[in-house]
């Protein structure tokens, strides 16, 4: 969790996108050798969702990245499956795995049931591990999906961001969330990002201090070997997912989605070319029940009518996904891996002097 609060809702007690009822999270991670340095993590809407399927949206601010399943559920403004992140050539196990995994659960699944879409996002974690090894199988996924709790879970080095570097210090795994007020519905928006961000140092703010810029000449990767960062490995990408109880449907959620990217910009992220920066945005409340094989009930949980009451979970949106990219920052650890490629952390308490002198915490 983060060690300072900001914005102007209060997050929930996990500070996490588990604060939201029902949603669960688990990470498998593979750390082998002096090249391995991997894993997966999944987050769930609820316990079954191929049951349950929860409205959603997705949203591609720069599309130079992976997160399949995506075409369905724009399609038919739901989710079905878990959410799971990997490493970029892991995905097409990491879907073998969801697929093995739904079976298991609904043994009817392609043999007189429906067939399910995986949605697996990716980022590159080449840097760090060696990434042709293809260390995530099927069945890492499959266990990790049994794994996944709600309550607090890991952050930082840990899952799928076992390997992610942001701002040339370490990331990967963050979250967050916002508690609105009881008169503005008392909804709650958790965010969980990956974050493998490839922005200049320069470019970090947290909380308005430039503190990217106080550190730009520290800190600096270590690499034994000549290395050229160019491309998806250069520029990175970040995975953003936000859950929310408020009930909203897919149009509603997509412009949740959109509020997200807000939270990106506020830490100093510019979104490069070679970017993959995709987010997906579901609410817990609003569920489409199964009835039978290819049978699916419209939800009894109307959306939200008054627009103007979105503006408030727009505000969380942002907040919750600012303090998820600095939460991946301040929980990441010192980490060297393959060819001896060492990335530093982020210097917490160096940064939390900085915002204390600035009057910023």
């Amino acid at each position: 969790m983060l060690p300072f609060h900001f914005g102007i809702f209060p997050p929930g007690p996990l500070d996490g996108i588990t604060d939201v009822p029902g949603v669960m999270v688990g990470h498998v991670t593979k750390v082998e050798g002096a090249s391995i340095r991997t894993g997966a993590t999944a987050v769930l809407p609820n316990a079954d969702p191929w049951d349950h399927k929860v409205s959603a949206a997705f949203f591609a601010f720069n599309g130079n990245g992976e997160m399949t399943g995506t075409h369905w559920i724009e399609e038919a403004g739901y989710l079905e499956e878990p959410v799971v992140l990997t490493d970029t050539l892991d995905v097409g196990r990491a879907a073998d795995g969801v697929v093995s995994w739904q079976i298991e659960h609904h043994p009817a699944i392609g043999r007189g049931d429906d067939v399910p879409l995986p949605v697996v996002g990716e980022c590159d974690d080449a840097l760090l591990n060696d990434i042709q090894a293809r260390a995530v199988g099927p069945q890492d996924i499959v266990g990790l999906l049994d794994s996944a709790r709600g309550g607090q879970f890991g952050r930082g080095s840990v899952g799928a961001g076992t390997s992610m570097n942001a701002f040339g210090f370490r990331a990967g795994i963050g979250s967050s969330s916002r508690v609105l007020p009881s008169d503005a519905g008392g909804y709650r928006v958790g965010v969980l990002v990956n974050d493998n961000t490839g922005s200049s140092r320069r470019l970090l703010n947290v909380l308005g201090v430039p503190v990217g810029e106080k550190l730009k000449d520290e800190y600096k990767a270590v690499f034994p070997k000549r290395v050229t960062l160019h491309g998806r490995l250069g520029s990175g990408s970040i995975i953003i997912v936000v859950a929310t109880d408020a009930p909203l449907d897919g149009r509603q959620l997509r412009a949740l989605a959109l509020r997200a990217a807000m939270g990106m910009a506020r830490t100093g992220l510019t979104s490069s070319v070679g970017s993959g920066d995709l987010i997906v945005a579901f609410s817990t409340t609003r569920i489409y029940e199964r009835t039978g094989n290819f049978e699916i009930a419209a939800p009894k949980v109307q959306a939200i009518e008054d627009e103007d009451a979105l503006d408030d979970l727009y505000t969380a949106t942002a907040e919750a996904t600012q303090g998820a990219i600095y939460d991946a920052l301040f929980e990441s650890k010192t980490a060297t891996g393959r060819n001896g490629v060492t990335v530093y952390a982020l210097p917490g308490e160096r940064v939390l002097q900085m915002l204390r002198s600035a009057g910023a915490i």
